[in-house]
Parts: C-alpha cells; sequence; structure tokens
C-alpha cells in the first residue's frame, strides 16, 4: 500500500505523538503505512503525490483568521506551504482528510469565511450529519446524530457555495464539510478519544483554551461521555483511499 502523508503542526512532542498514534490505531494503519512531516521543524519538501494514498492534516497551534500582523514568521510558512500544496490538491480532487486544523487550511484555501464566531470549549458535543452528510460515501454507517470531541479557537462561519456541509452542531454550525469529491475536514477530532484528549488538556494548559482555574473542570467535561464513532471516518478514509504500492 502507498503511504498516507500526515502533516502536522504540533512543537509539543507527546501532544504530536499522541496525534500521530491516533491516527495510526483508529485509521488501522501500521507505522510504515503513514509518513509524518512535522512543518514546525521543517519546510514541507518537494512531494509527488502519486507517491500517496491520501493527505492527512492533524491539528495545530495556528488560527488562520489572526490579524497578518499577529501570525509568527513560522505561522506565515506553514500556511504557505499548505496554500502551495492544497493548490495541486485541489486541482486532482487528490484525497484529504483535515482534522481540526484542516477546517482552516482548506476552508481557506477554498474561502470559507473563517473566524471565531463559534470557537467551542474542550469537551463533547452532539454532531448531526446534513441530508448530504447522510449519503456521503465517508459516512456510511454513520449514525445521524452522535457525539464527538472538539476544542478550537476558530472556525468556519460561511462556506463558499461550491463546498458541501455534511455536519453540524448547535454551537457550531460548520463541523464536517467536503470540497469536490474526495476533499474533506472536520472540525472535531476523529483521531482523539478521552484518553489523549485529557493529555492534551494538560499539554496545552496555558495556551489560552480555557482559563487556568477551570482545568480540573475542563478534564472532568472531556470525561462527560463516550464518543466512539468518530473514529470510524479514520478507517473510512484510509479504506476508501487506500491504494497499492508501486510495482518495483
Amino acid at each position: 500500500m502507498k503511504p498516507f502523508l500526515l502533516l502536522a503542526t504540533r512543537e509539543e512532542d507527546d501532544a504530536a505523538a499522541g496525534e500521530l498514534d491516533g491516527v495510526l490505531r483508529y485509521g488501522g494503519l501500521t507505522a510504515d503505512q503513514v509518513r509524518r512531516v512535522r512543518l514546525e521543524r521543517e519546510p514541507l519538501p518537494r512531494l509527488d503525490l502519486d507517491d500517496y494514498s491520501g493527505v492527512l492534516v492533524g491539528g495545530g497551534p495556528f488560527n488562520s483568521s489572526d490579524p497578518p500582523g499577529a501570525k509568527s514568521a513560522l505561522q506565515r510558512r506553514v500556511e504557505h506551504d499548505f496554500a502551495t500544496l492544497l493548490d495541486e490538491v485541489v486541482d486532482r480532487d487528490f484525497p484529504f482528510l483535515g482534522l481540526c486544523y484542516g477546517v482552516g487550511t482548506l476552508g481557506a484555501h477554498q474561502g470559507a469565511v473563517v473566524d471565531r464566531t463559534y470557537g467551542e470549549p474542550i469537551g463533547p458535543v452532539s454532531i448531526d450529519l446534513t441530508p448530504d452528510g447522510v449519503a456521503d460515501p465517508l459516512l456510511a454507517g454513520m449514525p445521524p446524530r452522535f457525539d464527538a470531541l472538539v476544542g478550537h479557537k476558530e472556525a468556519v462561519r460561511e462556506l463558499p457555495a461550491h463546498a458541501v456541509l455534511l455536519a453540524s452542531s448547535a454551537t457550531c454550525p460548520v463541523q464536517m464539510f467536503r470540497v469536490r469529491e474526495n476533499l474533506y475536514a472536520t472540525q472535531f477530532h476523529p483521531e482523539l478519544d478521552i484518553t489523549r484528549l485529557r493529555e492534551r488538556i494538560t499539554i496545552y494548559r496555558d495556551h489560552g483554551y480555557f482559563a487556568p482555574e477551570e482545568y480540573e473542570e475542563t478534564l472532568e467535561r472531556a470525561s462527560a461521555r463516550p464518543v466512539p464513532h468518530p473514529h470510524r471516518i479514520l478507517r473510512a478514509f484510509v479504506e476508501r483511499y487506500a491504494r497499492p504500492a508501486r510495482l518495483p
């Protein structure tokens, strides 16, 4: 099988390791079936998309809606790398699944309005599939309503007309969307389980997602109810798009 390309931006090694573990575990992948590039450490190398089955984008510390003057040189470089890659990915309709930060990358690239109107606190929320979501092959077999884990400062406020809304929630209207036939982004985290979310809360306790005095409350909220269904999206993406390796 051709590997999947995982583009990561988390500077904290523990968080980056947890993200990779979730992608492997819930995608049903082995370590040699994923090539990870940590963009916070190195620029995006020259890529031949024909070497890969698909592209996965993890979460990250950057907000695409930050004022340009407030963005660090690293953030500007990462955003430029994503924009350049997405030019080709979108043109080819190449399999793409962005997890949380995928909304800020694919969404911004496609002209969505991304701002802080619909940020959500860390914890589980109820997600509702739209009729297009129920009919989408990546979501086949998913219940029309399921719980998922979120925690983000920005979100899509308005999708471009050519994007297809697949899932929504009471607190964030755009929880998942599709562009063309094979490009997906979720606001929630299919790669996370409660254990990993609790670890991430500790890692990011001083990053502005919650007030310091809300730490214990945030840990408790993260464990409020099980979230077994979103993981299936990762597995479905892998099963749908895995391609055989080239013959030597």
